[in-house]
């Protein structure tokens, strides 16, 4: 009513756009009358070092007018890529069980996708999703965040009389206790990940001081372990 989308033919009812705008005028020229001044070279210069040169001229002027929708539109196809492909009720509402579509990634190109299943969560909360594509099946890892997830955050190692994990696994065995005393190259614990077992030495002499973490527990690297003193 205010004028920004422009003018209809004809104008506005009058009565009707006073009582929307009440004491505010209406525009009486085009909206384009009404925008700041733009220095397109300058601008869109600065448009494509943020968010790119693969954006058009097009998408500039989208992100002049609506500079809050494009960022989103940015950010959402910088995390999952390019879907304006996928047809709308995949998109918006998922594919149930052995139901298959058809993407048109480009002219006279397109995929064949068949939702298979998928599995259980495991303890972070992901799960495997099966799909066939073109006929061979394919297997992608998704964070489903549905599932409460209970993340227990280790202390981390940060000094030379800390020991810690040197990679992600399971910590299968503690190899001494508070009071022993060991030597450099002394074995201290036993990391299994992929299918193998590491086994994590004392860097230097010292007494151990503390074992904070215990048998069968899952760690990430650089996890605090074990302290010397």
């Amino acid at each position: 009513m205010r004028g920004d989308l422009g003018q209809v033919a004809g104008g506005f009812p009058l009565d009707i756009q006073a009582i929307i705008l009440k004491d505010e005028q209406p525009y009486t020229e085009q909206p384009n009358a009404h925008l700041a001044p733009i220095n397109f070279e300058v601008e869109k210069a600065q448009f494509a070092q943020q968010f790119g040169k693969h954006y058009s001229h097009l998408d500039f002027l989208s992100y002049k007018l609506y500079p809050k929708v494009f960022e989103e539109y940015h950010n959402f196809r910088e995390q999952f890529g390019n879907v304006q492909n996928i047809p709308t009720l995949a998109f918006f509402y998922g594919m149930q069980e052995n139901q298959e579509i058809i993407v048109e990634i480009e002219q006279g190109k397109s995929i064949i996708i068949k939702y298979l299943n998928k599995t259980e969560a495991n303890e972070q909360g992901r799960r495997l999703v099966y799909f066939r594509l073109n006929g061979q099946t394919r297997a992608v890892e998704v964070q489903d965040k549905s599932v409460k997830v209970t993340t227990v955050e280790h202390k981390k190692a940060t000094t030379e009389k800390h020991i810690g994990a040197p990679l992600q696994g399971n910590l299968s065995k503690i190899m001494v206790k508070v009071g022993d005393k060991v030597q450099i190259n002394s074995p201290l614990f036993v990391i299994e990940a992929m299918k193998m077992e590491s086994t994590i030495t004392a860097p230097v002499e010292g007494e151990i001081a503390v074992v904070h973490l215990t048998d069968r527990t899952m760690v990430e690297q650089g996890d605090l372990v074990i302290e010397l003193r």
